[in-house]
């Protein structure tokens, strides 16, 4: 792998980096991109589960199907990637992470200021009184759906389904930190899914250094990213690190 002197620089003197993951970085834990390639779900476009309309036509379904993917979530572990970003937090004044996952790893390998723009599938709210159910085992309820002890109203994930916009206040801080980024690294992600592959040409358009970190190119590779770097995060980010650890000294 080779880095080039530009971002060896950046590394260097750098203050402020923001790192935009996506379904790649989880995929190195085990986490299958949003849905398993056997058993019941297969048989189900995403389409067809992440969104309200379904929610409300079958709830219990449609619960179950997240109660299937929090499973495969808790059972995974942050992986080296996640791992790496922490210690980037440890040399650089401000580091944000801002990731189109919901699986919470980030948060679990101790990365700090994470910006969920897609939600949490470890969190939850009721739809009628908005009370918050976050990080609660519901793997007990065998009764499909559980009801709000508040109002009785159902709980349903706080993720962001399909035809939902994301939450504004979060994305606003992730374009400000976007904006004030002096190296932007997209890992694992083919940034082609908007509003969020927007950030990387806003970042591109204030004079940040775009790095793309994935295991191939994408058009993305040729269009915005100032370096790509080829490879898994697992194995990528640990030496960017390492490399940063000994520009600083």
């Amino acid at each position: 792998m080779q880095i080039s002197a530009n971002l060896k620089n950046r590394l260097k003197n750098a203050d402020k980096i923001v790192f935009l993951t996506g379904a790649g970085i989880s995929a190195e834990s085990g986490i299958p991109t949003f849905r398993g390639e056997n058993g019941l779900w297969k048989n189900f476009r995403p389409e067809e589960l992440a969104n309200f309309n379904a929610f409300i036509k079958n709830p219990d379904l449609v619960w179950e199907w997240y109660q299937y993917r929090r499973e495969i979530v808790r059972k995974a572990k942050p992986n080296s990637a996640h791992l790496a970003i922490t210690g980037f937090q440890k040399l650089f004044k401000d580091v944000t992470v801002i990731t189109q996952n919901v699986d919470n790893l980030h948060t679990r390998a101790g990365n700090e200021n994470v910006l969920e723009l897609h939600g949490n599938i470890e969190k939850n709210y009721c739809i009628d009184c908005k009370q918050r159910y976050d990080f609660t085992d519901f793997s007990e309820n065998k009764k499909g759906v559980p009801r709000c002890k508040k109002c009785g109203g159902i709980i349903r994930p706080d993720v962001v389904w399909f035809g939902e916009s994301l939450p504004q206040d979060i994305f606003r801080k992730a374009e400000n930190k976007t904006m004030q980024s002096e190296i932007f690294f997209v890992v694992g992600t083919s940034a082609v899914v908007y509003p969020a592959a927007g950030l990387a040409y806003l970042a591109k358009d204030y004079g940040s250094y775009v790095v793309e970190i994935n295991i191939d190119t994408t058009d993305f590779s040729y269009s915005v990213a100032d370096e790509v770097l080829l490879g898994k995060a697992g194995e990528v980010l640990p030496k960017i690190l390492s490399l940063a650890e000994t520009l600083r000294k």
